[in-house]
């Protein structure tokens, strides 16, 4: 039988449905640990149970018939992170924020300026003082911890989720942009009350499709996770 997965309100990326990053957790969740592909195919809908299911050596997530999120166990994450960004320059980076006054979705769980602290991740990320990434800092509240102590799977990826897309605001006219794919790698157990520093990059574009990765590293620089995305730029007229 399929375990049934509620996405709750708190999660929201976009207004009406579900952070795509903390969505993706959840469904990596049907696997036991490792490396893990999520594509997402349609919104994640909020605050009803929805069906996560091993199938074919993978795992779906589904809302009655509708595909929600299909997943893939990965030998390894391709991704090499740059060096690490200090805590210091990640500050300095996230005071650079292209979207605290602008964003275009202020509610989201990771990102959103207008979460109140402690209930939203507030990740603001900037470009880096050399402009090669963006980068912020994350200090990880003590109720995202699992049953071991250590920040949740889901909230590792929702917190290397958006600061990839909002690396993507380096190509050349993106203004808006939805996650269509992620691929995350948990290293090392994440210390919730504990200073970290998350930073992304670019990879390449091909047309609307925007490809991105990013990192999160413990004060010291020892990385913790890895992750790679694929973002789809929204014109105008389609966003949610």
């Amino acid at each position: 039988m399929p375990d049934r997965v509620v996405i709750g309100g708190r999660f929201n990326g976009p207004p009406a449905s579900g952070n795509g990053g903390y969505t993706c957790g959840v469904v990596a969740g049907a696997f036991d640990g490792g490396p893990v592909e999520v594509t997402l195919r349609v919104p994640p809908p909020l605050e009803r149970p929805l069906a996560l299911e091993r199938r074919d050596g993978g795992a779906v997530l589904l809302d009655g018939d509708v595909l929600v999120a299909e997943a893939r166990g990965l030998d390894a994450v391709d991704v090499e992170p740059p060096a690490p960004v200090s805590p210091a320059e990640a500050a300095r980076a996230a005071a650079r924020h292209p979207w605290r006054d602008t964003h275009p979705y202020p509610g989201c769980f990771v990102c959103g300026p207008a979460r109140a602290p402690g209930d939203g991740l507030r990740i603001f990320c900037g470009p880096t003082d050399d402009g090669s990434r963006f980068a912020g800092p994350w200090t990880p509240a003590a109720d995202l911890a699992g049953p071991d102590g250590a920040v949740a799977r889901e909230f590792v990826w929702a917190a290397l989720d958006c600061p990839s897309g909002i690396a993507c605001l380096a190509f050349d006219g993106v203004e808006v942009m939805l996650l269509g794919r992620m691929a995350a790698e948990l290293r090392a157990p994440v210390t919730p009350g504990v200073e970290h520093v998350v930073q992304a990059w670019t990879l390449g574009r091909e047309r609307r499709k925007l490809f991105s990765a990013s990192a999160l590293h413990d004060a010291d620089g020892r990385v913790l996770a890895v992750a790679r995305a694929v973002w789809i730029e929204m014109p105008p007229d389609a966003r949610p």
